[in-house]
């Protein structure tokens, strides 16, 4: 039986598309540039905010300044919008409860900086005892470097053979693979099902309650 179950967040866990597509597409007008479709954010985030700006930025444009430019803009209205469409993916809840009365520890890894990420998992689910909830933190890299599972590892006393790794894109795949733990890809996020398999997880899943069967 696994002993530590650690989760992607946007895609995974929230629905988060919607608000970040708004505040970017925010912090783009306010700086002149064009905005997108909120579809076309499903391939821009997952790599943390400054490769979504540079994402969203036109091309000629994708400079390191311009994107610390549209950060300054984004980051003050997120803090304040980033739970105004923001909504848990259907079964979510109720696993994250099933997996905590059957004693299991979870945890979350994200790509998204710390203090949203800090503010979004209590804020919808204040009733779950996380192990840690552990954003992008300045000199922690990226995901998919695997250091940030390592980390959660150590925090909950568990041995990688104990872990179950659960996200959405190949980014979180990756990350399983690096940190040499069991990865569970989910079809309801924001990449298509051909993404994970690239990415050869140990399972994918089309809803929440098919994780139980893996733990």
């Amino acid at each position: 039986m696994k002993k530590l179950i650690i989760f992607d967040l946007d895609g995974t866990l929230l629905n988060t598309i919607a608000d970040l597509a708004s505040a970017t597409n925010h912090a783009l007008a306010a700086n002149g540039y064009p905005q997108h479709a909120t579809e076309e954010y499903r391939f821009f985030v997952g790599n943390g905010i400054n490769k979504l700006f540079e994402r969203a930025l036109p091309d000629g444009e994708k400079t390191e300044t311009n994107v610390l430019r549209i950060r300054q803009s984004f980051i003050p209205y997120y803090d304040v919008h980033c739970a105004d469409l923001t909504r848990p993916y259907p079964g979510i809840p109720e696993l994250l409860n099933t997996l905590q009365q059957k004693g299991i520890q979870i945890a979350v890894a994200s790509n998204k900086y710390q203090r949203a990420t800090g503010k979004l998992i209590p804020h919808f689910f204040p009733d779950i005892r996380f192990t840690a909830i552990l954003g992008q933190r300045e000199g922690i890299p990226r995901k998919p470097d695997p250091q940030i599972v390592h980390e959660i590892i150590k925090l909950a006393g568990v041995q990688p053979e104990d872990v179950l790794y659960v996200g959405d894109s190949n980014v979180d795949m990756q990350t399983a693979l690096h940190a040499k733990v069991d990865g569970i890809g989910v079809t309801w996020g924001f990449r298509p099902r051909t993404e994970l398999e690239e990415g050869h997880p140990f399972a994918i899943i089309d809803k929440a309650s098919d994780l139980l069967a893996y733990i």
